[in-house]
């Protein structure tokens, strides 16, 4: 969200950004020309929501639930009183839940922008008290945008009738960059959670049919850490796996670079940006055919896409990757220059420019 800022700001358009607090997190800073806001919802050491990708397993506990409804209740002050100070002409809330809740608890009459990003649809789909407030809060919205075409068509199937502009976030250019000939021959990448719904126990078993010398590094942390550890071991595969844990982006792109291809074993991403990151550094994707990553490998010429949850056909393409070297780096190309056309932070930011006239034009 903060690259999306910064783009917007380049384009002349003064932004506030809201935000949860957290521990070691000032409560207003400058970050690259963005002022940046910080509200307080809970007791100093509750304040673990937010930057972690964990919110939906920390809220099944009372001191969780405690601390999300906190973390809505405070962030609808927070607004309402940014909305009286800075009058501005429009708000723009990122997942539907929670951010839009408190957004529309505290906009008044200003014009709101709704983005969904596609853990919050997850959410929703087969919920019905979810799909209520989803409503609730997409009927609220004067524009609603999703980051991929699959995103704004399960909108649609949850709520018929929503329309729904599909506009991605920007990726920064600057950072995610390819460089001539760091490709290692039989290395692959993993970037994300470490839970059910990213399918790394899939890529370890397909590894497990790949030739004995090829490699792979995960990047990150779950609650199925411990599970997919053991499952390397009991595959035989410990030795030819590298766990990172978390790092900062500013670590990846040397990652993506020495991968062959990265491997996204999940059909239901909702984008799938760490593929819009490898492609910019120009390594190519190996995924499966679903979800909104077919918005990023949109044709064989930018990766491999496999059917879903065919470990065959998934272990396949990665052998291919590591014996065509020629043809890797031939899809690695492609995809770059397809993420280029849509992800630059200048694109990005007119395409959002143009979905804040219609919201104000509309209001």
């Amino acid at each position: 969200m903060l690259r999306l800022a910064v783009a917007l700001q380049a384009q002349g358009v003064r932004v506030t950004v809201l935000a949860p607090s957290a521990a070691g997190l000032e409560s207003e800073a400058v970050i690259d020309g963005v002022s940046v806001r910080r509200y307080r919802y809970a007791p100093h050491n509750w304040e673990t929501l937010a930057y972690t990708g964990t919110m939906a397993s920390q809220a099944s506990g009372p001191k969780g639930l405690a601390s999300l409804a906190g973390l809505v209740a405070a962030g609808a002050f927070a607004l309402r009183r940014a909305v009286a100070h800075d009058t501005p002409n429009l708000i723009h809330a990122h997942w539907w839940f929670p951010g839009c809740l408190s957004a529309i608890g505290g906009l008044g009459k200003t014009p709101l922008v709704t983005t969904l990003h596609g853990s919050d649809v997850r959410l929703a789909k087969g919920h019905a008290v979810a799909v209520g407030l989803m409503r609730r809060v997409l009927v609220r919205s004067t524009q609603v945008s999703a980051v991929s075409e699959f995103l704004a068509r399960e909108i649609g199937a949850i709520t018929p009738g929503q329309q729904v502009q599909v506009a991605p976030m920007p990726i920064d250019l600057s950072v995610f960059t390819p460089v001539t000939a760091t490709a290692e021959k039989e290395r692959f990448l993993f970037v994300g959670r470490l839970n059910a719904q990213k399918g790394v126990s899939d890529l370890l078993r397909a590894l497990a049919r790949c030739a004995p010398t090829s490699q792979l590094d995960i990047v990150g942390e779950g609650e199925d850490s411990v599970v997919l550890q053991t499952l390397a071991t009991t595959l035989g595969v410990e030795r030819r796996v590298t766990w990172h844990g978390m790092l900062a982006q500013c670590d990846l792109p040397a990652l993506y670079r020495r991968a062959t291809a990265l491997v996204v074993p999940s059909d239901q991403e909702g984008l799938g940006l760490v593929a819009v990151e490898a492609a910019c550094c120009g390594t190519p994707t190996i995924a499966y055919d679903g979800g909104g990553i077919t918005d990023v490998v949109s044709s064989p010429s930018a990766g491999w896409l496999v059917p879903p949850g065919d470990l065959s056909a998934l272990a396949e393409a990665m052998r291919e990757a590591v014996a065509n070297p020629a043809e890797r780096n031939r899809r690695g190309a492609a995809a770059r220059e397809s993420m280029l056309n849509r992800f630059d932070p200048a694109v990005a930011a007119a395409r959002y420019l143009d979905i804040y006239r219609q919201a104000i034009d509309h209001a």
